[in-house]
Parts: structure tokens; sequence; C-alpha cells
């Protein structure tokens, strides 16, 4: 499992990403001030891990063993997936996902948004 400095480390290295302690100290990562990551709420040196996801990749990743959908952001209505528990995902996957979650948090920004973050269309 990845450890908070793993994920921290992956997260910064995200375009545009921003970081920032809150709910309950969780470490947060932000682009153009929506959420793409979440780490935090574990007993152990790795985080419980958050991320948004396609349709497809929630349905496919809600009932593995050590993810479930995301208790609150989940039952919103969004699409959003928590590692809590081994087995879980590999580091190299998971980190595909945190970096498809940005992807997926910086299309819905405004295109002045993404132009001012250096992100593009």
């Amino acid at each position: 499992m990845m450890t908070y400095d793993e994920y921290n480390e992956f997260c910064a290295a995200q375009p545009a990403a921003t970081h920032v302690v809150q709910w309950g100290g969780a470490h947060v990562w932000k682009v153009g001030g929506k959420v793409f990551a979440i780490g935090g709420w574990s007993d152990s040196d790795a985080p419980f891990v958050t991320f948004k996801c396609s349709e497809i990749a929630f349905e496919m990743l809600k009932e593995q063993p050590g993810l479930r959908p995301a208790p609150y952001l989940a039952a919103r209505g969004g699409k959003w997936i928590q590692m809590h528990d081994e087995p879980g995902l590999s580091n190299e996957d998971l980190q595909a996902y945190i970096a498809a979650s940005h992807t997926l948090v910086v299309r819905k920004l405004t295109k002045k948004l993404r132009a001012e973050l250096g992100l593009g269309d």
C-alpha cells in the first residue's frame, strides 16, 4: 500500500495540483479548486485513498477487495472509489487512477481556468 509520503509526492507531480489538509487531517489534492484525490483516515502509515473515476471504472472497482464506493462522495451520486484495505490496487494502478481522476477534474474546469492554470484545452 502507498504511504502518505508516496501519495503526496505523486499527487504533487500532477499539473497545477494544490494541497490542503482538511476534513479531519486528510491530505486533499485539488486542481482549479476542485478535489481530485483524498488521502487520510487510516490508523496506519498507508492512507485510505479516494479518487474520482469514470462510470465504467466505478462499476468495476466498487466490488473489488479493499475498495469501496467512497463514503459521502459516492452516496451523493459521484463516481468516487476509496481504497481502504488490502489487497486494493497496486501502487502503479493506484497512481494511474489518481492521474485519471486529475484528468477528469481538469476536463470539468472552464476553458478560461484551464488556460490560467497552464493546462491547455
